[in-house]
């Protein structure tokens, strides 16, 4: 099934436009359910219309922001989408909306960042003599363009450019990386070595943790200690990739497996005291993953140490 994913316009559209495109090849992971817009003069929404996706609009003007943000918001969950790309979208969200869709939006910016956030990105790349221009893909956070990066392309600077011919070649190369960027960040959810990784640096910063291979699986111990958890992935040819921690035993396994059949399930040849958290459903709570490694540690640390963990 592919990601949902709804598009925020105010303008042309040429970037949901690449996007749209990108989802009709086969193989592409997303499918674009909406497109909405602050502006009911933007092009786009013709264009989204002509391919036979929905659109919204709603002018802001008049309108406070976090009940602008909200109206728009109840559009998109009406699609079930899952995901948010901004294409042209030329409003700051709510700190609130922001948050509600933390690492699930995205957006594209015309400048190498964490160069030239804001506004006229081309004007001052000229005017700081860079030989480079380019775009960014990062996720949305409350900071202005300050959010992860997930993708970029350099433009070279050209002598005689002017801010609107870098424009017209950044424009190209952002229709090419959006598309792969948004790609990847559907489908990382599912992807054994992002996961591997989110479990790496959560058990790597407890203290004296270190990480070993343990039976084709990577495994996470105290330092001359015991183990305190695994990552399983396709292990025994299962088709799954889970966390395995360490539990109190076999009631609160029953216990578990029986509250959440998909996610939780006993680990072959760890017994009793183990159990399997599947992390490859595509909405992994990583705070409670986070708890989970945490309470694993605890299980198996000595007392001076564990004492010395803050609760």
């Amino acid at each position: 099934m592919k990601a949902k994913v709804a598009v925020f316009i105010s303008g042309s559209g040429t970037n949901m436009a690449a996007l749209l495109y990108a989802s009709r090849l086969p193989d592409c992971p997303y499918e674009i359910v909406l497109v909405l817009s602050n502006n009911p003069d933007a092009g786009g929404l013709k264009l989204a219309a002509a391919e036979g996706i929905p659109t919204f609009v709603l002018p802001h003007k008049g309108m406070p922001r976090a009940e602008h943000d909200a109206a728009m918001e109840a559009q998109v969950r009406r699609r079930h989408a899952q995901w948010i790309a901004l294409a042209g979208y030329m409003r700051i969200l709510s700190a609130e909306f922001v948050a509600r869709w933390e690492g699930r939006m995205v957006n594209i910016h015309p400048s190498l960042l964490p160069k030239y956030t804001g506004l006229h990105t081309h004007e001052r790349a000229i005017a700081a003599g860079d030989s480079h221009a380019g775009c960014t893909v990062h996720l949305v956070t409350a900071d202005l363009d300050e959010g992860p990066i997930l993708g970029q392309i350099p433009v070279a600077i050209l002598p005689g450019d002017t801010p609107d011919t870098i424009a017209a070649r950044v424009l190209f190369a952002e229709h090419q990386l959006y598309a792969r960027c948004l790609a990847d960040l559907v489908t990382r959810e599912t992807d054994p070595a992002w996961l591997t990784e989110q479990i790496r640096s959560r058990a790597m910063q407890l203290p004296e943790a270190e990480e070993s291979l343990s039976h084709g699986m990577a495994c996470f111990g105290i330092v001359k200690g015991k183990k305190f958890a695994w990552v399983s992935s396709n292990h025994h040819h299962d088709g799954k990739t889970a966390l395995l921690a360490k539990i109190s035993g076999v009631d609160e396994q029953e216990q578990l497996i029986e509250s959440d059949p998909e996610r939780f399930f006993r680990p072959a040849y760890f017994g009793d005291g183990w159990i399997g958290i599947r992390l490859d459903l595509g909405d992994v709570d990583w705070d409670d993953i986070g708890e989970w490694l945490r309470r694993s540690w605890l299980a198996v640390a000595p007392r001076k140490l564990a004492a010395m963990m803050e609760f």
